[in-house]
């Protein structure tokens, strides 16, 4: 395949075993390739979408210990609320693909970024103006649905705007994911150093979430195989049908063993962002501004191999680029748990955010290479709740593993786990979409 070809003129040309079309079931490969100018458009709208959810989530946070002051909480009562957003975070990740099925990817990305924003105006309003433990949790359940849903919505987008484009991008997209968290912190230091009250700090960034969904989705094309509705009157099977076809993705083996790879790694991102600081104290004996310094690394490293990433899963293919990811990541925790010096400690961090970063996005293409566009949304759907239920169960059980064994003997867990990512790996490679 030629490098110098525009990708809109070769998105029609992904079937490997027959014509595009012919007798596959696919919706999305015989329709006319998009003029580039929409193709960038829709894969700017959704680095918006994440960038979206990445300052949401980074704003919340960083406002923590001003809301536990005024609320009053106590370290358990933070705990609670907390364990608040974490459960409407489950239900959404379980809600997405019927929300989807029902009210299609456009209008359920806009829907559930705005219940974002009232759940974040709602925590602002019960951690400042009106301190209130209940409206606080009730805002953190609205925030944490909106999250946990368009996590796989866009997802979903992410991955069928990559594959118009024939160009991978999705670890970009999370990168913009992570740029949105550096802002959001960023703006929740100002607000601090300026002496704003929670509300209105986090009520502002409310407004810029639902504004920003609402223009960016206007970008984002309508596709009849994600749910949207091109005519209103045009028939549709019945949402049951569409609900019942998305379910039934759960018995494919492959698409399973691609949840695994997700599994792995996310399990070892997510255990990082909540443990590694505390590790280079518990375990490592330093001081916290060396784990702050060492925590650091690590969000560099991630969002670098993010930035970075596309051109080498492109040129190496999918599979090498995770087996690849897995060896280094296994490197870098055991240099981690087992070095003692601070420059070794440096090094295995680093690897340990490489060998990371980039299953999770790969994982999203990897699901999406299908011809069938609606069972591509579908699988999506599926590996995306396998990877973010990692993320809210993993840290939990390491902290548990680490209150018996240690914090470093509990962190093993994750090399195992990485271990099966690299050899479940295979299930990713590409099949109607070649290497280039």
């Amino acid at each position: 395949m030629s490098q110098h070809r525009d990708p809109a003129e070769t998105m029609t040309e992904h079937g490997t075993d027959q014509p595009p079309g012919a007798g596959d079931g696919s919706t999305a490969a015989a329709a006319p390739a998009r003029p580039r100018r929409e193709l960038v458009a829709w894969r700017n709208a959704i680095f918006a979408i994440f960038f979206l959810s990445g300052l949401s989530l980074a704003s919340w946070v960083a406002r923590l210990p001003a809301i536990r002051d005024d609320v009053g909480l106590s370290t358990q009562g933070v705990g609670l609320v907390i364990l608040a957003g974490s459960i409407g975070s489950i239900v959404g990740l379980i809600a997405a693909p019927p929300l989807m099925a029902r009210f299609g990817a456009r209008l359920g990305m806009s829907g559930v970024l705005i219940t974002v924003a009232v759940g974040l105006a709602l925590v602002g309003i019960g951690g400042s103006v009106l301190p209130s433990v209940p409206l606080v949790a009730i805002g953190l359940v609205l925030f944490g649905f909106g999250n946990g849903a368009v996590d796989v919505m866009m997802n979903v987008e992410g991955a069928e705007a990559e594959r118009e484009l024939d160009k991978t991008v999705m670890p970009l997209m999370h990168a913009f994911f992570s740029f949105g968290t550096v802002a959001g912190a960023a703006l929740a230091a100002a607000a601090s150093a300026l002496g704003l009250i929670v509300a209105v700090h986090l009520g502002v960034i409310a407004a810029l979430v639902a504004v920003g969904v609402i223009v960016a989705v206007r970008f984002v094309p309508v596709r009849e195989e994600l749910g949207d509705v091109a005519d209103p009157a045009a028939p549709r099977d019945p949402w049951s049908v569409r609900l019942k076809r998305s379910l039934s993705v759960w018995t494919d083996v492959r698409l399973l063993l691609v949840g695994v790879v997700l599994l792995g790694m996310a399990f070892a991102e997510g255990s990082a962002n909540d443990w590694l600081a505390l590790a280079v104290v518990d375990g490592h004996g330093f001081d916290e501004t060396t784990a702050a310094v060492i925590f650091t690394v690590f969000t560099v490293a991630i969002t670098g191999a993010r930035v970075a990433g596309g051109p080498f899963i492109d040129r190496f293919g999918r599979v090498a680029m995770l087996q690849s990811m897995a060896a280094i990541g296994v490197v870098g925790l055991a240099l981690f748990i087992f070095g003692s010096d601070p420059w070794v400690l440096v090094i295995g961090t680093l690897l340990w955010g490489i060998g990371c970063s980039l299953a999770f996005p790969v994982g999203m293409s990897a699901a999406a290479d299908v011809p069938d566009r609606a069972d591509a949304a579908a699988r999506v759907s599926a590996v995306a709740m396998i990877g973010y239920c990692a993320f809210l169960v993993g840290p939990p059980l390491i902290g548990f593993l680490g209150e018996q064994f240690g914090i470093l003997n509990g962190l093993l867990l994750l090399l195992g786990l990485m271990v099966v990512a690299g050899l479940a790996a295979p299930a990713a490679r590409e099949r109607t979409r070649p290497r280039r």
